[in-house]
């Protein structure tokens, strides 16, 4: 029986190519975590891998099948089942809490659907993660035989430390200094003034700096515009003007329930522009 591994390497070479924009992040695929066979598992639903090999992202990728349509990625998606990159799943109950990764068990049908999920068997390029762990393993051992450094480069780190802690120390004491500043002026002079008033915003190193001071004024929220009464007595044509098209007839109340008789209300009735 053929091994996982030997069913991948079958794949053609377009396939290969589009199961791996499947796998990398440029998809834009949601990835969900189950359990398979006790292990942990990635799947993804059957939507998502239509609407990435539909998405701009894909048209860029050199040496895969055209797709214009979701017949056509469903039909890709269909063929790329039998080399085992990724098989049909059904979803169960959580492993443990709600928010706990679901159990999922391989189906005997291989049929793609875009409501059905699937697991993925193919982990993708893994170089990253062995340059990852060689790094790590080296700093660690750096870290270790810090005391067998050279009194320079052991100097340069002590500088280098220093230096972040002062950086760090400076920013909690120009926070702290705009909080004290803008309490006094809003005793003395409110609605008082922020020092650096974007330095907490979402923008960039530069512009966190960028006014240097501003009012603390709060942005006013753009209103509905109210309609103005016309005075009475006045002609129809400057009721719908001072009412934006809409006129207004001050009408009796009929309501028999109510305790003040004789009370007035209101009534908008929408009719044509006039001057059209």
């Amino acid at each position: 029986m053929a091994s996982k591994d030997d069913t991948q390497a079958k794949a053609p070479l377009e396939t290969r190519n589009v199961v791996q924009f499947l796998r990398s992040s440029k998809s834009g695929m949601k990835i969900r975590v189950g359990a398979l066979n006790g292990k942990r598992v990635d799947y993804f639903k059957g939507k998502s891998a239509v609407k990435a090999l539909l998405s701009p992202a894909y048209a860029k990728v050199k040496n895969v099948p055209k797709i214009t349509t979701e017949a056509e990625a469903e039909a890709l998606l269909q063929s790329s089942i039998q080399y085992a990159f990724y098989l049909r799943v059904d979803r169960g109950a959580p492993t443990g809490s709600s928010v706990s990764p679901r159990h999922v068990t391989v189906v005997p049908q291989q049929q793609f659907a875009q409501d059905a999920y699937f697991v993925w068997l193919y982990e993708g390029s893994q170089w990253t993660t062995y340059a990852g762990g060689l790094l790590m393993v080296a700093l660690m051992l750096a870290a270790v035989m810090f005391p067998l450094w050279p009194p320079v480069m052991r100097l340069g780190v002590w500088y280098l430390s220093i230096a972040m802690l002062g950086l760090l120390g400076a920013f909690f004491g120009l926070a702290i200094i705009r909080l004290i500043f803008y309490i006094i002026t809003v005793v003395i002079a409110s609605p008082g003034i922020w020092i650096f008033p974007q330095l907490f915003a979402d923008v960039g190193v530069i512009e966190s700096f960028i006014p240097f001071w501003e009012w603390d004024v709060q942005k006013k929220k753009a209103g509905k515009k109210k309609k103005v009464k016309a005075p009475a007595g006045a002609s129809p044509e400057e009721q719908l003007a001072n009412n934006g098209g809409a006129f207004i007839e001050e009408v009796g109340d009929e309501s028999p329930e109510q305790s003040r008789p004789g009370s007035r209300s209101a009534r908008v009735e929408e009719v044509p522009d006039v001057d059209s």
